[in-house]
């Protein structure tokens, strides 16, 4: 394959990010956008003049029908996900998903066995896996740089409950969850991928502040080998966006502090700045997508399987607080 050809399910803010970045591979070809919402639609023509020509469809599943696809990304509300996945399979496309993947562990289950017997491609925008300061923690901590990690902080703040009142992201019924399984799914996600830890027990408290989803977040979390990990992710705060991870080894730490990297190895006793000259390149879920499909890569950055993990570790902690803190055992 030369060339590779899209449908994309979903427009809006995020899709049309998605756009973007495959409109900057040569190899890549948008056959079709498929909305429910015409303005989405009109905004993104708009934006993106090589599209106005490109067919539109209100039903995803015409689009599937007509369009001469390969492959589908899929950034629509989160509920929806499972059910457009398994019809993108189907109608014979790869997959990629906006995170957190799918509805539950059982669903994910269900859509990567489904993708397996059908020889597709499904993945997940996880994109911490292509950010240059991630990548660099994680080849660290992997490569055993650090030594055997003992103990994980990992924090994020951000403005989510006002502004995202009276949105899909705060219905339960679209939603599936809030700012654990938003903004948060990510923090999850880029701690078990950089540290290669299997969970094995988790407690949780988790404040609605008055919403219909999850807003403030208090996670703990016991691996398999011993590590332990607290996530503290907070809907509620008043500034835009803060995002902090400590990783406590045997012979160093790293700690992350929003795209500032501070190591210490061999058993220093004062943390380094790490110059951004040492992290590795950066890319883009899209774009590595797309090389996935056109076949220069073998495995997607963020392979399905980490939707998975992230699905039942959330579901956990869901449980634990519904239930008192009650420890739950993966």
């Amino acid at each position: 394959m030369d060339k590779v050809k899209f449908i994309m399910i979903g427009v809006g803010g995020m899709g049309r990010e998605h756009i973007r970045r495959l409109l900057q591979v040569p190899e890549v070809e948008i056959v079709a956008l498929a909305d429910p919402s015409e303005a989405a639609v009109v905004d993104t023509r708009k934006r993106f003049p090589e599209l106005a020509e490109t067919d539109a469809y209100t039903d995803y599943r015409e689009a599937i029908a007509q369009a001469d696809a390969d492959a589908a990304i899929i950034v629509s509300p989160h509920s929806l996900h499972f059910e457009q996945g398994m019809a993108c399979l189907d109608g014979g496309l790869h997959v990629l998903m906006e995170k957190p993947f799918v509805a539950g562990s059982d669903n994910a289950e269900r859509l990567i066995a489904h993708a397996e017997k059908l020889g597709k491609h499904l993945a997940v925008a996880y994109q911490r896996h292509l950010s240059g300061p991630y990548r660099y923690i994680h080849d660290v901590v992997r490569s055993g740089g650090i030594g055997k990690v003992n103990f994980i902080c990992a924090y994020q703040a951000q403005n989510w409950l006002i502004p995202m009142k009276g949105t899909w992201r705060q219905n339960p019924a679209l939603s599936c969850g809030g700012q654990l399984n938003d903004s948060g799914s990510h923090l999850l996600d880029v701690v078990l991928w950089a540290t290669g830890l299997e969970p094995e027990a988790v407690t949780a408290m988790i404040d609605n502040r008055g919403a219909e989803v999850d807003i403030d977040s208090a996670v703990t979390v016991r691996f398999k080998g011993g590590a332990i990990a607290t996530f503290n992710v907070i809907g509620s705060s008043n500034i835009d966006w803060q995002e902090d991870m400590s990783i406590h080894g045997e012979e160093g730490t790293i700690l992350y502090r929003n795209h500032k990297i501070f190591v210490t190895k061999n058993g220093e006793r004062r943390v380094t700045e790490v110059d951004e000259s040492e992290f590795p390149p950066s890319g883009d879920p899209s774009r590595d997508f797309a090389e996935l499909v056109l076949g220069r890569v073998t495995e997607a950055a963020a392979p399905a399987s980490c939707g998975l993990a992230i699905a039942r570790l959330t579901e956990a902690a869901w449980q634990s607080a519904a239930e008192g803190s009650r420890l739950v055992r993966l």
